[in-house]
């Protein structure tokens, strides 16, 4: 379930009214929420990293079956941005758009046919094709390598081509796009803006980024209208949080 635009105005309205620090318009409203959004999302990848380096240290690893499970929680919130779709110009190609158009952030996995491909350098590929052995199991453990030729960004072989073809067809991704801008909509009544949901597009981060987003866009906030005082009130509270979610 997405998160509100309106829930978190109205709180982040609330907060700084209370502590009399001034109010925040919609227009900059909505270039702060869409900030905010975009800077939780980028801190999932480096959250990701983080938290799989310490899983690979002895005696840290992780109870996957634990709904705390760090690694798992994170893949959540990033499932809703992942998509597995067709490359591009003969199956070379990463796309950088989709219908929307969304821009894609990041790739990830390549498949061939449906079987999840292994990176490997050129002469690893060129001694997996002189090897009839090898290259027969290519059918059943795809590759792909880093392409140097201009236009293209891939190139992908499974065993059934000769050793200068490769798959042209059949090649798809797994792709993260970047989170879809936010809008408070509203109308002029009366000199006063009033919600118009009808206008608006809530967050795409997963809904138990809530309470982040207000305080993301607190400290953002503080900043634009130099009130010190609300982005310290927003970073102690974000970093009482990400304290206790790293502990």
């Amino acid at each position: 379930m997405p998160v509100s635009i309106d829930t978190v105005y109205q709180r982040v309205l609330a907060i700084s009214n209370k502590e009399q620090r001034g109010y925040i318009t919609p227009i900059e409203f909505n270039l702060l929420a869409n900030q905010a959004q975009l800077e939780i999302f980028e801190q999932y990848f480096y959250d990701l990293d983080q938290f799989k380096r310490k899983q690979d240290i002895p005696g840290q690893e992780t109870d996957l079956t634990s709904f705390s499970d760090s690694i798992e929680l994170i893949s959540k919130k990033l499932s809703v941005f992942t998509n597995v779709i067709a490359l591009l110009g003969g199956s070379t190609t990463y796309p950088t758009i989709l219908p929307g158009p969304i821009p894609v952030y990041s790739t990830g996995k390549i498949f061939a046919h449906g079987v999840v491909c292994k990176k490997v350098t050129l002469n690893e590929l060129d001694n997996l094709l002189n090897s009839n052995f090898h290259r027969d199991a290519l059918v059943r453990s795809p590759v792909y390598i880093e392409s140097n030729v201009a236009g293209e960004d891939i190139r992908v072989w499974d065993g059934v081509q000769t050793l200068a073809g490769r798959m042209t067809t059949g090649v798809t991704c797994e792709v993260i796009t970047e989170p879809t801008a936010v809008r408070w909509g509203y109308d002029i009544i009366g000199e006063k803006a009033l919600y118009n949901a009808s206008t608006s597009i809530n967050f795409t981060l997963h809904d138990s980024e809530e309470t982040e987003l207000v305080f993301k866009v607190l400290g953002l906030a503080g900043v634009v209208m130099n009130k010190p005082g609300l982005t310290s009130i927003a970073m102690a509270k974000e970093s009482g949080k990400i304290q206790q979610e790293k502990i």
